[in-house]
């Protein structure tokens, strides 16, 4: 770090984004075993930029005293934890120069880190009435998903801002991964809380692959993190895992991806060991339900008409499980009776087992339900257009196979006869984990 040519502020410049650099481009230089090096790497370049930065105090303070604050600041603010010095450093440096956009940036991260979403909100507009930019937009994206809310309304307005925000920094720079991957989150948002339809989930992965383009996006345990949460979602259980173990790779440190790999291997197990227990009931209680499942339990579905999702109305044929295809089994419907619920410490999705008139079982996982409802042991439950798929993966030497029902909405059941009421239905509330974007 020697001063050639450059004056001390473009010198110091030039010292932090180095710093950074090595950080986001740790990974074209190592190998992914030495990943648990990494931040006593960057710490260490970290303090021998700060001494720079001690050296040339006087000399930069001079130059430009806002500029100087601000370097000194960033720098100090270059991991994920809070810290004081980088915060008074970044409120000093914007009380000078009101205009310093990228300080305004550095000091709503700075507030963002300590947990108060008000004050960054506020930097991140702050900084956007001097300049348009991407950082500002897509920061305000993840902070307004974050901001305390009195009212539900008020909430999901957030959202929806927080999703307009992404896309405008997206459209800034539609090469930046950050950006990206801020935007797959803030889908995935609104696909909980907002939107029931599925094709959002879809929009959030494509987002995370656009993010896995970018040669520093693709390196942050975040993105793998979020992007295994999402295809938990979706039931792509195998590719969920894979991003999980990709996360802890590029952090050993960071508990949050083997802690939903444990959470999700338990539940897949869980699903495989109830449904060849059948609920873990008797002989006797099992022969007696399939007994009772009756035409009648298919109420409005039996004979009657059914209007599709796309508003076409169709009569529907009663199947057994065992002629369900893989995808959605248009115009058909399926009966059983519940065995069993899955206990999961999620609530989303609520997950149950059926069994039908040839003693075959399946689990169905249905989303978009109501705190505290849903079905019991014994219930008869009609699944009207299923949406059906064979799971068989296999993790740690362990199988894991058994047949799914996804229902996106409880809209579409009868329950012992009678349809669904609606007051089953009801948005919940998901968050991503954004550890240091």
């Amino acid at each position: 770090m020697k001063n050639t040519s450059f004056n001390t502020i473009d010198f110091l410049k030039k010292a932090v984004d180095e710093v950074y650099y090595f950080r986001d481009h740790f990974f074209e230089t190592h190998e992914i075993s030495e990943a648990s090096a990494k931040t006593d790497d960057v710490k260490e370049k970290q303090n021998i930029c700060l001494h720079v930065f001690k050296e040339k105090e006087k000399d930069g303070e001079k130059e430009d005293k806002a500029v100087f604050l601000y370097l000194k600041g960033r720098l100090l603010n270059l991991d994920g934890d809070f810290n004081l010095e980088a915060e008074g450093l970044l409120s000093r440096a914007v009380k000078l120069n009101p205009t310093l956009v990228e300080a305004w940036n550095e000091l709503g991260e700075s507030y963002w880190k300590k947990g108060d979403w008000v004050t960054a909100k506020t930097c991140f507009e702050g900084a956007l009435q001097h300049k348009k930019n991407k950082v500002s937009l897509r920061c305000l994206s993840m902070v307004l998903r974050q901001m305390p809310s009195s009212h539900p309304e008020e909430s999901l307005a957030n959202v929806e801002l927080g999703l307009a925000k992404g896309k405008e920094a997206v459209s800034l720079d539609t090469t930046d991964g950050l950006s990206w991957s801020i935007l797959g989150n803030a889908y995935f948002s609104h696909f909980f809380l907002v939107s029931q339809n599925p094709k959002t989930l879809k929009q959030a992965m494509t987002a995370y692959a656009q993010a896995e383009k970018d040669v520093v996006s693709r390196t942050t345990p975040e993105l793998h993190y979020n992007k295994g949460i999402a295809l938990k979602y979706e039931e792509e259980f195998r590719a969920a895992l894979d991003c999980f173990a990709q996360a802890q790779a590029l952090d050993p440190t960071w508990e949050g991806p083997k802690a939903q790999e444990t959470v999700l291997i338990k539940y897949l197990a869980d699903i495989v060991n109830l449904i060849e227990l059948k609920g873990k009931l008797k002989a006797k209680k099992v022969s007696s339900m399939i007994e009772s499942i009756l035409p009648k339990h298919l109420g409005p579905y039996g004979g009657g008409e059914y209007k599709s999702p796309s508003g076409v109305a169709v009569n529907l044929k009663h199947v057994d499980f065992s002629q369900l295809e893989d995808g959605l089994n248009k115009e058909n419907v399926i009966l059983g009776k519940v065995i069993c619920s899955v206990h999961t410490e999620e609530s989303v999705p609520f997950t149950f087992c059926m069994i039908d008139q040839t003693g075959h079982c399946i689990a169905v996982t249905l989303y978009n339900l109501s705190p505290g409802k849903g079905v019991i042991i014994g219930d008869s439950v009609a699944i009207a257009e299923p949406f059906f798929t064979k799971i068989d993966l296999k993790h740690q030497n362990q199988a894991y196979t058994f047949q799914l029902v996804r229902v996106e909405s409880p809209l579409v059941l009868v329950i012992n006869g009678k349809k669904a009421s609606r007051e089953l239905q009801a948005g919940v509330q998901m968050s991503t984990f954004t550890k240091t974007d």
